[in-house]
């Protein structure tokens, strides 16, 4: 993929389809290393298929045989000299989820772009807006940060994957990337 934020898109899709009801979306930037952590509490991954998960011809779904998603990701950090590291607990277990950590050395000529983050999210928001969404982007000397779960308790009854809601998410997260560069 072009973008890291597509892979973001793509490994929070997998969040959804695993039932996830909360989602946390962190980047943390500094001394040249772009951490993304992507949290869920879905049904959680076995040991065996969190393995094969890197196998480009193993996957759940049953409309295609490839899985190329997290082997591209991988791929993409360890281009950079940086890694991925998956953790998940399996249902029934009452700690169940998955955290998906990659690391990416910025510095390195082979890094990927973030690309549009905040169209990941709204995109997220939108298409899913009944999964609480956290996102978090730590910068150095700068945070921008999006609760959906504190937002829905100030919206009550207006729904937060409506059109004005969307633009005012975009907007709001639009500015606190602007206050970074200022």
């Amino acid at each position: 993929m072009k973008e890291l934020s597509l892979n973001i898109l793509d490994i929070a899709m997998n969040s959804v389809k695993a039932g996830a009801q909360h989602l946390a979306i962190e980047l943390a930037e500094a001394d040249n290393e772009l951490t993304i952590t992507i949290r869920d509490d879905g049904c959680g991954m076995s040991e065996e298929v969190v393995r094969r998960l890197s196998d480009p011809f193993y996957t759940t779904r049953t409309t295609r045989k490839v899985g190329m998603g997290v082997p591209f990701y991988l791929l993409a950090a360890e281009q950079t000299g940086g890694r991925v590291h998956i953790d998940s607990v399996p249902a029934p277990d009452p700690r169940h989820g998955t955290v998906v950590t990659a690391v990416f050395r910025t510095d390195h000529i082979d890094f990927t772009p973030l690309g549009d983050i905040i169209s990941t999210v709204t995109t997220l928001i939108h298409g899913y807006p009944d999964i609480d969404l956290t996102f978090i982007h730590q910068f150095p000397d700068h945070t921008v940060r999006l609760a959906t779960g504190e937002l829905k308790e100030m919206l009550g009854d207006i729904p937060i994957n409506s059109l004005e809601i969307l633009n005012w998410i975009r907007d709001y997260l639009e500015e606190q990337y602007s206050q970074k560069e200022g």
